[in-house]
């Protein structure tokens, strides 16, 4: 079954054979991307990112985190043709590896390990003046999350995210809960269906944030509705953010697909930041 096909399929039944077969799961060990080395910020298999270091001095760094509803099947290989053309394009970039539902993560590892990989940086010898968080799906729910993870005493930031692009994101989780977003990933991701009192870990409940957040969705995709973006640049508006929804031809997957004019678009809005 494709990657595609499977992201659409109902998560209880995908779960399922995912902890079932738990002991099954070969962790992910080495990085099959080009790169410029596979770094460490724990010791879990999954705890690992994927540096990619352009020629020169970098423009800033994007941390690229992987979609695909917070499920184990679905790695860090969805990064890395993104993280190839921001290196061609004259930015590190971080793509980020985590615990995913199967391996070891859910609420709250999944959330310890983003945040503890973007502060990984720290030790990396980079320029942090600029540190977009850019994710997919899933993760542009975790890119999202990123940017106000230290509001509250909640978790570390030494790293702060300057920026997030959203590229077709579960920004709100309990709109995704009510309209059965990936046959209940949200459910199973936090473990009980979603209520105000997960606003910690829901980016719709964080609003505003103090940086800038582009909100890139296909008017076709079928997987994560376009309106889970709208309405978060409305709300952030509200607020008092500064948030842009852009919308671009294609379904749930044109914006990870570095030949579409989503990406250029993408590249376009990383060409105001750095």
């Amino acid at each position: 079954m494709s990657r595609r096909l499977l992201l659409g399929a109902p998560v209880v039944g995908v779960l399922g054979a995912l902890l079932s077969g738990c002991g099954e799961d070969e962790p992910v060990t080495t990085s099959d991307g080009p790169r410029d080395g596979r770094v460490d910020y724990g010791n879990d298999p999954s705890q690992f990112g994927e540096l990619y270091l352009p020629g020169g001095r970098p423009r800033g760094v994007v941390v690229v985190i992987h979609g695909g509803f917070w499920q184990g099947q679905y790695d860090r290989t969805l990064g890395q043709p993104l993280a190839t053309s921001l290196q061609a394009a004259g930015w590190a970039a971080w793509n980020l590896e985590y615990r995913r539902l199967g391996n070891g993560g859910g609420t709250p590892e999944t959330f310890d390990d983003v945040s503890a990989g973007i502060d990984k940086l720290a030790e990396l010898d980079l320029d942090l003046g600029t540190v977009v968080a850019l994710g997919h799906s899933a993760g542009g729910h975790l890119a999202a999350w990123a940017a106000g993870r230290g509001r509250d005493g909640g978790w570390p930031d030494r790293v702060p995210v300057t920026a997030v692009v959203s590229q077709a994101g579960v920004l709100d989780l309990r709109a995704a809960q009510a309209d059965g977003l990936g046959g209940g990933a949200v459910e199973a991701f936090l473990g009980h269906a979603p209520t105000a009192a997960d606003a910690p870990y829901d980016p719709q409940q964080q609003l505003p944030l103090e940086v800038p957040v582009w909100c890139v969705h296909g008017r076709d995709d079928d997987i994560v509705p376009p309106s889970q973006s709208a309405a978060y640049v409305e709300a952030a508006r509200e607020a008092g953010g500064e948030a842009e929804l852009v919308e671009v031809d294609g379904d749930h997957f044109v914006v990870i697909d570095p030949e579409s004019d989503a990406w250029t678009k993408t590249l376009e809005i990383l060409d105001t930041l750095g």
